[in-house]
């Protein structure tokens, strides 16, 4: 104790804290994340392997080894959730918190690009036709507004105003941070007249309380019985709001608006949907290699 005190004060070596540590100041420094409950259910898994360790003994080799275990046991791409946030504790160790002055490198794995998946009109009906009332009415309100699953559990009458035709997500609610304007077309407007008088706060509920989750028994059921595979998920909902829009000529720059995303780039993953803009650039090279159709030889009279 007296060789480590002096190297402190002499030498600026710095107190060896531990992971427990760090993750405990982490939690309560990032306790306003909507990802909180998420984050704690990570980091009590990460125990099993970070806990016993000081933040000296958290190495390239401990650290690729519980991605490698992760991955096995689940996916790559679930392995890197676990990763980040380890990654994000140790750099507020070393760059907020001075406890470290140097942190080994975090590789996440790289992550395919998935397809977008969504609805066709015929498959939403089938579906909408295979849930239960209280899922149906949020599914359709989904389809018609492109709110996020929490945004619509948790919408209440107070953010709605339907002479307007208009609600909206306050900050705190928005993934993004801000406020949401959210226009209503006719067919949100139908289900919120459906709703009227089952409740004296929330627009949906069961039993008399908001629906937390959506991904139910229920849910896996009527995917099953419309037809539907197994792995769309409700936020893939959006997904088809949003592949509706395109395909319908809404503009990029307006549906990023409507979908209140952060970013233009985040649209972009929609724009392979909406070639017709492209069509008559397309068309300007027709028959130049004459293979659909052979150009009318000029016979000379004499």
């Amino acid at each position: 104790m007296k060789v480590q005190y002096w190297e402190q004060q002499r030498l600026g070596v710095k107190p060896d804290r531990s992971w427990q540590d760090a993750a405990v100041r982490w939690v309560k420094e990032t306790s306003h994340k909507r990802t909180r409950e998420k984050d704690i259910a990570k980091l009590r898994r990460l125990d099993r392997y970070l806990g016993h360790l000081m933040l000296s003994q958290v190495t390239r080799d401990v650290i690729d080894q519980i991605g490698e275990r992760l991955a096995q046991t689940s996916s790559p791409s679930n392995a890197n959730r676990y990763l980040a946030v380890i990654r994000s504790i140790l750099r507020r160790a070393r760059d907020d918190w001075e406890w470290v002055s140097h942190i080994p490198k975090v590789q996440l794995y790289r992550e395919p690009k998935q397809r977008i998946r969504f609805l066709t009109p015929d498959e939403a009906r089938r579906l909408l036709t295979e849930l239960p009332e209280h899922l149906r009415e949020m599914a359709q309100f989904a389809l018609t507004t492109g709110l996020r699953q929490r945004n619509v559990s948790y919408l209440q009458w107070s953010q709605v105003d339907m002479s307007r035709r208009v609600a909206w997500i306050h900050p705190d609610e928005a993934k993004a941070g801000r406020a949401i304007g959210v226009p209503l077309n006719e067919d949100a407007l139908d289900v919120l007249r459906r709703r009227l008088g089952r409740h004296g706060d929330y627009v949906f509920t069961y039993q008399g309380k908001p629906v937390d989750r959506c991904s139910t028994k229920a849910w896996k059921r009527a995917l099953e019985r419309a037809g539907i595979e197994q792995s769309f998920r409700w936020h893939d909902l959006r997904h088809t709001w949003a592949s509706w829009h395109v395909q319908s000529g809404t503009p990029l720059q307006e549906l990023m608006e409507l979908g209140s995303w952060a970013s233009y780039d985040m649209v972009l993953r929609y724009a392979h949907l909406a070639a017709d803009h492209l069509r008559g650039a397309a068309s300007r090279i027709d028959g130049t290699f004459l293979t659909h159709k052979q150009k009318p030889q000029l016979v000379r009279l004499s």
